[in-house]
């Protein structure tokens, strides 16, 4: 009997990724969306959105790949993706950006970068749900209604790592 080894999605800490990036020894690619990526990401990495990732527009290379983005969850499918397509080498950096930045770490920031997806996700969360009870208070109860569904989508959010509005936003123009 012949067992296979699936190969598995790695995880890298930023200390050793650093390290590893001064030694030119991994390939970063950033997964986030576009307009993240122009705000703010690690030095070197090579911006490939999730919501168009294909696995053939990535150089095949002697080197690993180390994926990443806001808070892991990205990366992780990214990475699940490209060892379903036959990739040997693939690592996630854990916690992501934010855990990068919090060990210290070097990022290139554009300040005049546009806001990020998810502050436009906060930004039209909140509105919207201002709107529904304001609506629901003075017009009609049946408004209650959209907060409800917002914050449903929210909770939705939090939980599965994938936010369909912030989807949504990042496929507008001044997004991409």
């Amino acid at each position: 009997m012949t067992i296979l080894k699936m190969p598995v999605l790695q995880t890298i800490d930023a200390y050793t990724l650093q390290q590893e990036l001064e030694s030119d020894r991994v390939l970063l690619v950033d997964v986030r969306e576009r307009s993240e990526y122009r705000g703010e990401h690690i030095p070197n990495a090579y911006s490939l959105p999730l919501s168009s990732f294909k696995p053939e527009q990535l150089p095949k290379g002697d080197r690993p790949l180390v994926l990443y983005c806001q808070t892991g969850n990205r990366s992780a499918e990214a990475g699940k993706r490209l060892l379903a397509n036959q990739w040997s080498e693939v690592i996630h950096l854990d916690g992501g950006l934010q855990a990068w930045k919090a060990a210290g770490q070097a990022t290139v920031v554009n300040p005049n970068a546009p806001i990020s997806i998810m502050q436009q996700v906060q930004i039209i969360a909140g509105t919207l749900i201002l709107t529904g009870t304001l609506l629901g208070a003075f017009v009609s109860p049946a408004f209650l209604l959209l907060s409800g569904l917002v914050g449903a989508g929210l909770t939705f959010a939090g939980v599965s790592g994938t936010c369909m509005m912030a989807t949504l936003l990042g496929k507008l123009p001044y997004n991409r």
